[in-house]
């Protein structure tokens, strides 16, 4: 408690640093992503109608798990606050960072404003009795919110001065957005194929009406379209050698990432959907996506001036010599 009340009067006195901003904001990425598993767990154990209301559990109740389903369902709820902590968390140290910067700011708000809507989403998603277009507006949501903490947590580990400039040219920039937008895709598609599987959240949900074979055909090839687009990427940047450094890591990252996605894929379908699997293929899906935000923000950097680099190796000395003296 003490050490609590002591780092509560430094950051009133002194605010939060650029490292410890950062660590903020991977840990509210992390419950993002992490609440996506939880909420794929309630889906996949048939628990999306355990509670039959929202905000309470059910019309008399507003804490119910007195069956497997409810509780199941309880506790997805209540991780939903463990996250709205972290990224109101995110907000308020973005707003006594030192320095403070607008779009580190803006960014932090908007995850804010996204988690209550995510709320709205699954509030509709009970009463609609898990309508697929509900729940599949769910899970997009969630990774437009994972998208905007990506670039919340790249950004914090930026240069605070400058000015954003292009570090890669504009041919591989739309070559990486052509591989984000199909992920994108790939994405959408794999919701679509979720709410027409047999894991609707519950055995009276309505699903999709379309053949089950037909759109995890068109979810693989989307897919795998997705992969020729990266590997086209990879083979631009073969004479690129800077370009290749500025995306090297996210890239192979990405690559890596979707191979092992692909396998899961058609692993879980040859073993007809069995939870484990299909959970790991949405955590799965979830770190995708992630990464590929995360190749996009690679295609920008923050340019210094020759004033600004020495002001901000001054200001890294300095938090260093901080740190040693704490």
């Amino acid at each position: 408690m003490a050490r609590l009340k002591a780092l509560i009067a430094r950051v009133r006195r002194e605010g939060f640093s650029p490292t410890e901003f950062h660590r903020i904001c991977v840990a509210a990425l992390f419950f993002l992503g992490a609440i996506i598993v939880t909420g794929a767990l309630v889906r996949l154990t048939g628990s999306g109608l355990g509670c039959s209301n929202w905000p309470t559990c059910s019309d008399t109740k507003l804490v119910d798990i007195s069956s497997k389903h409810a509780a199941i369902e309880q506790i997805n709820r209540f991780f939903t606050f463990v996250v709205g902590l972290a990224v109101i968390l995110a907000a308020l140290a973005a707003l006594v960072r030192k320095p403070r910067r607008k779009d580190l700011t803006w960014l932090s708000l908007a995850l804010v404003a996204g988690v209550p809507a995510q709320g709205l989403v699954g509030a509709l998603v009970v009463w609609t009795d898990l309508h697929p277009a509900a729940v599949q507006l769910h899970m997009l949501l969630s990774l437009v919110l994972i998208a905007l903490a990506v670039v919340l947590v790249v950004r914090s580990r930026e240069p605070d001065g400058g000015r954003r400039v292009l570090s890669v040219p504009r041919r591989v920039r739309s070559a990486v957005w052509t591989v984000v937008v199909l992920t994108g895709l790939a994405v959408v598609a794999g919701t679509v194929v979720t709410g027409t599987g047999p894991h609707a959240g519950d055995e009276k949900a309505r699903r999709f009406g379309f053949a089950l074979t037909t759109v995890t055909r068109i979810h693989a090839v989307v897919v795998w379209i997705a992969l020729f687009a990266a590997l086209r990427l990879l083979w631009m940047l073969r004479n690129k050698p800077r370009d290749r450094e500025e995306l090297r890591t996210p890239l192979t990252v990405f690559l890596v990432a979707l191979v092992v996605q692909g396998a899961i894929g058609y692993i879980q379908y040859e073993a007809k959907l069995p939870i484990g699997l299909v959970l790991a293929h949405i955590a799965g899906a979830t770190v995708v996506f992630g990464v590929a935000v995360w190749l996009l923000t690679a295609t920008m950097r923050v340019s210094l001036s020759t004033t600004e680099t020495i002001d901000e190796v001054i200001a890294a000395a300095r938090r260093r010599r901080g740190k040693k003296l704490a």
